[in-house]
């Protein structure tokens, strides 16, 4: 697969004397750049899949005029972060001996 090549940027000399002081050992700026870039892309396609959700949600209410409490949305996602947590605790537990 060919590469491409992203357009230079400049930027103000203090800017990048702070991204070269938080470089990782070994890790090139253009890596830190690529990194920063993939990052910013899927940030934004994650907000995109938001909007789009939103959107449908609320067309959804318009029409039918279905709504759900506040809090039962909040303790319907506070028991989903809650299991997913003690899912990945126990991953993590030492096993038994």
């Amino acid at each position: 697969m060919k590469t491409a090549i992203l357009p230079q940027v400049r930027v103000a000399p203090e800017l990048r004397e702070d991204l070269e002081s938080v470089l990782r050992e070994g890790e090139t700026l253009s890596e830190f750049v690529e990194a920063s870039v993939r990052s910013a892309v899927e940030h934004r396609r994650v907000q995109i899949e938001f909007h789009v959700r939103a959107d449908a949600a609320w067309a959804h209410f318009q029409q039918t005029g279905e709504a759900y409490p506040a809090q039962e949305v909040v303790a319907e996602l506070r028991a989903k972060v809650d299991a997913r947590r003690r899912h990945l605790q126990g991953k993590h537990r030492p096993a038994a001996e």
